[in-house]
């Protein structure tokens, strides 16, 4: 197996897989996204026939591979075809669809092996493992079913092909179609080929539905409907989080030593994703990751919060290394936890807040807010003004230095500005002229302190004299006007210094692990999204164009872009990136009343 992150991502907001372009299952955590992967060949990788971690279909003397996604839908369909003309296909996906009043979404993947013609030769292996990897499971079997049987868990795969061929990893003819269906230690008392096509149809149905009610831009329309799909996908229902990714430890460049787990919520990211999603029309997720936040707000003490939480609202996310993976392509360190979650980030409080004012302003929400959510929210605006000139680890989390981070900054300032906002809203006109007093002196602040005149740009902290790309967000929080110069200038001075081709790097200076290797994805969204609001559109449709080329097959983007070769680095599927494709497409497609 040759690793690469040419990948797709299957789920069904409670548990995800990833998938490879030979159809191993390479991710799978159970139970649920930050749990133990159980098949985890991404990060282990193993020779044909061997290794452990993974759940592989295999045509033998196999030529060639075709995959995509069923249209509008999160169901991943592979076809082989062998030397003799042979061909089969397998459909992946997990059950998600509305069932008794309510969304069913059980822990369960489903795989369905279809000969299409031919006589094909397949073996089929089955390797969970539970500990990270440490220890391969226990094995009981039955007439249709093998438990793989770990101290804290047992996956039951029930299937219709023959036991031993899958126990001992026999090649057999496929005749017709095989079904496996991984999931809870349960019995399925129907025929197990009819309730895999059964909730195969209901999870296409409950897909088409949701596409069907998103509200999509005019051009770039497959893109953004499977960006919408797979954040939907890094959204876990039971809370409301939303994972940053799908894994941990893919390396941001080939042995950077940069590799952590993704596999939690950043309010900053979450943030991000809800106003994509929003933007789409798709408000349930928004809805349920609102609630999450609340009770986040509500827990924190004297309205000091952390950039990140677990998907249950967990504030300890204790980081350690995994010796039993040896890391994407024997890159490790594999890391469980993150220690970001010590770390402060002054950002938070307007990430918060931005993402919270929707709840004030959107007619559609079921619950609105009022004055007693507004006024819990004030302590977090309290914070801000504290903190705002205080130094932190900024938005990406230096571990090893603390600035006074303009960025931070400036979203301090937007805690305080839709702080006024919110109270204009209510009609609470005393709170307004409070708080919109404290944007304007921490606006004057960044404004005396960031802004360097010998580089005519806002530097990446205060009194300092190098560049961030964040800065491009200036004008997108609402902080600068397009044709104010200082935007303008700050944006060309990013042009200057962090440009690379047809990329930006989120900072070019040596951080604790060294200089940037590669250029972090949602950077050149964020020049974009500058270059629209400057007026310079055509570029903007250039670099944007340019940026969809570098996707996978599947129009999925991980965290990091080797600027050289194109290949996708970092956890995957990265939500920030899948942000600025949406954003990017709304912001540069024609208008449907102007597109005939």
């Amino acid at each position: 197996m040759n690793s690469s992150l040419d990948l797709g991502l299957i789920g069904n907001c409670q548990v995800g897989a990833l998938i490879d372009s030979a159809a191993e299952i390479v991710w799978y955590c159970l139970p649920r996204f930050d749990g133990d992967p159980v098949f985890n060949s991404l990060l282990q990788e193993h020779e044909t026939g061997s290794g452990k971690g993974y759940c592989s279909i295999e045509l033998l003397e196999q030529i060639r591979t075709e995959q995509s996604y069923l249209s509008n839908t999160a169901v991943l369909v592979t076809r082989f075809t062998d030397t003799q003309g042979g061909v089969i296909e397998i459909t992946d996906f997990v059950p998600r669809f509305r069932q008794h009043g309510r969304m069913f979404t059980p822990m369960m993947l489903v795989r369905q092996v279809r000969r299409l013609q031919g006589t094909p030769f397949i073996r089929i292996c089955v390797r969970p493992t539970y500990d990270y990897g440490r220890e391969a499971c226990d094995i009981t079997y039955g007439s249709h079913h093998i438990r793989y049987v770990s101290p804290d868990w047992v996956l039951r795969l029930t299937t219709d092909a023959s036991i031993t061929t899958i126990l001992q990893e026999l090649p057999f003819f496929l005749e017709d179609q095989v079904t496996l269906i991984f999931g809870m230690d349960e019995t399925i008392s129907e025929p197990i080929s009819e309730l895999a096509r059964r909730f195969l149809v209901e999870t296409i149905g409950y897909w088409h539905d949701w596409v069907h009610d998103l509200g999509i831009p005019f051009e770039w329309q497959d893109e953004v409907i499977r960006a919408a799909i797979t954040l939907k996908l890094n959204a876990f229902d039971d809370t409301g989080a939303i994972v940053a990714a799908m894994t941990t430890s893919v390396p941001e460049a080939p042995d950077s030593g940069r590799n952590w787990d993704y596999r939690y919520c950043w309010l900053r990211d979450a943030y991000f994703v809800v106003n994509a999603l929003n933007r789409l029309s798709a408000t349930r997720t928004m809805e349920r990751y609102l609630r999450y936040l609340v009770n986040v707000v509500a827990g924190s003490s004297g309205g000091r919060i952390q950039p990140v939480y677990g998907i249950d609202g967990q504030k300890y996310l204790e980081e350690r290394k995994i010796e039993t993976l040896a890391g994407y392509r024997g890159m490790g360190p594999v890391r469980v936890g993150n220690q970001a979650y010590e770390q402060i980030q002054h950002d938070v409080y307007g990430s918060v807040i931005l993402a919270v004012t929707h709840v004030f302003f959107d007619q559609r929400l079921i619950r609105r807010g009022d004055a007693a959510l507004f006024h819990r929210l004030e302590p977090l605006g309290e914070t801000a003004i504290q903190v705002h000139d205080q130094p932190d680890a900024g938005l990406w989390e230096l571990r090893g230095t603390k600035r006074i981070h303009t960025f931070s900054a400036v979203m301090c300032w937007a805690a305080c500005d839709r702080l006024a906002k919110i109270a204009a809203r209510l009609g609470l006109s005393e709170r307004e002229a409070y708080w919109k007093a404290q944007a304007e002196l921490i606006h004057a602040a960044v404004c005396a302190r960031a802004w360097n005149d010998h580089k005519k740009a806002f530097t990446a902290a205060f009194e300092g004299d190098s560049l961030d790309a964040s800065l491009l967000l200036m004008h997108d929080v609402g902080f600068l006007t397009a044709d104010d110069f200082r935007f303008a200038a700050t944006v060309a001075a990013i042009e200057r210094e962090l440009r690379h081709g047809d990329y930006i790097f989120r900072y070019v200076e040596e951080d604790d692990f060294g200089a940037p290797e590669n250029a972090f994805i949602v950077c050149t969204y964020w020049y974009i999204h500058a270059l629209v609001a400057l007026g310079r559109n055509d570029e903007a449709r250039q670099l944007f164009e340019n940026l969809l080329s570098r996707h996978n097959r599947h129009g999925l983007f991980a965290e990091h872009l080797d600027v050289r070769t194109g290949e996708q680095w970092g956890n995957f599927v990265q939500t920030y990136s899948m942000v600025g494709l949406i954003h990017s497409a709304i912001r540069l497609s024609k208008r449907w009343d102007a597109a005939f």
